[in-house]
């Protein structure tokens, strides 16, 4: 009996390691102005423990969606696509949460790739 509950746990553990490669995003959009003139070059990149956070201007129609964002992989790198914008357009800051498994390595948005380097603490 000692045996059989040993090799419950151990099967229990080795079937919770066994995750599938997945990539969740979660979107929020604040209007900064009406068109898209003047669209800052930053990008800003905060990692944390449930993924990475990436800030940046874009330029999106009005009543863009969340579920009108594709995100996918492609080996070790996380494809963003906002799609081609709609006119008329106007000028939005993003912010992108990223949580992908297994590790990744560059985000590409919208063709525009973005090497990932972990911070050391």
């Amino acid at each position: 009996m000692k045996y059989l509950s040993i090799i419950a746990v151990l099967t229990l553990f080795l079937a919770a390691c066994d995750r599938k490669p997945y990539v969740e995003q979660k979107l929020k959009l604040e209007k900064k102005s009406d068109g898209c003139v003047g669209i800052q070059p930053n990008f800003r990149m905060i990692s944390n423990f449930g993924g990475e956070r990436f800030e940046f201007e874009k330029c999106l129609p009005d009543g863009f969606e969340e579920k009108s964002l594709q995100t996918s992989r492609a080996g070790d790198t996380v494809l963003v696509s906002f799609g081609k914008p709609k006119t008329p357009a106007n000028r939005y800051q993003v912010t992108l949460d990223i949580d992908s498994y297994p590790e990744y390595h560059f985000i590409s948005i919208d063709g525009e790739t973005y090497n990932i380097i972990p911070a050391n603490p």
